[in-house]
């Protein structure tokens, strides 16, 4: 799949346009323009169809499922979270509350640096704020920000042994 910065310098190749001229036709400041090219700014699809639009250009977004590429621990995690999510239920939330809380506490003394510590914070704010919907969507996540949430997950111990092996055994 092309990437937006390739969409974008594609389409300022196309027709000529430089990273000043864009600015000054778009408002948007031409260092911006340089780090979505490097890929070191992210672009979002509306982003990239206001930069296309100064050039006469639209984008066309494709939508298609793809299974994404995780590591087996990656894949391993997202099975376990997933299954806790079919578990998930306001009740169940509460009974689980003072596990998680004991658990992001535990967590924390451990953790240092990002993005880590962040996500710890988004944990403690889903649990604090009883976000079930914001839980779920951590629990079964395949984007790069909940993969990386599950990384400091508080959710040890919510499965018994049996539970934990049959999830395992059925991911593999």
């Amino acid at each position: 799949m092309v990437s937006r910065s390739d969409v974008l310098r594609e389409v300022m190749l196309d027709t000529g346009t430089t990273q000043s001229g864009l600015s000054r036709t778009s408002g948007v400041r031409q260092p911006s323009i340089s780090g979505f090219l490097s890929g070191k700014v992210d672009l979002s699809d509306d982003q990239l169809n206001r930069l296309l639009s100064c050039m006469g250009f639209q984008l066309e977004v494709v939508r298609r499922p793809i299974i994404p590429e995780l590591t087996r621990s990656e894949r391993r995690s997202w099975q376990l979270h997933r299954h806790l999510s079919t578990l998930l239920s306001r009740q169940s939330f509460e009974d689980w509350r003072p596990t998680m809380v004991g658990n992001l506490d535990r967590i924390e003394h451990r953790v240092t640096g990002q993005p880590h510590r962040r996500n710890l914070d988004r944990w403690r704010q889903l649990i604090d704020s009883s976000d079930l919907p914001g839980l779920h969507r951590v629990l079964t996540g395949l984007d790069r920000d909940s993969i990386e949430m599950r990384e400091v997950s508080p959710m040890s111990g919510l499965l018994d042994d049996e539970q934990r092996r049959e999830v395992v055994r059925l991911a593999v």
